[in-house]
């Protein structure tokens, strides 16, 4: 009987916790929004340098 009532307490503890309001932390969406736009800026950067950086190569003169 003592294991029944302890798995009952132990139950409505957890539940008890489970319902009140806890500080969560941000929602993992505003995260993976920053975390897109520093993928596209470095994209975005790295495109830009390619093509500089083939421009200069091509304007060398062959001799």
């Amino acid at each position: 009987m003592h294991v029944v009532t302890f798995l009952y307490v132990a139950t409505v503890a957890r539940l008890s916790e489970l319902r009140r309001e806890a500080d969560r932390g941000d929602s993992p969406v505003p995260t993976a929004v920053i975390i897109a736009g520093l993928v596209v800026a470095g994209i975005a950067v790295t495109a830009l340098v390619k093509t500089k950086a083939t421009t200069w190569m091509n304007n060398i003169p062959n001799q």
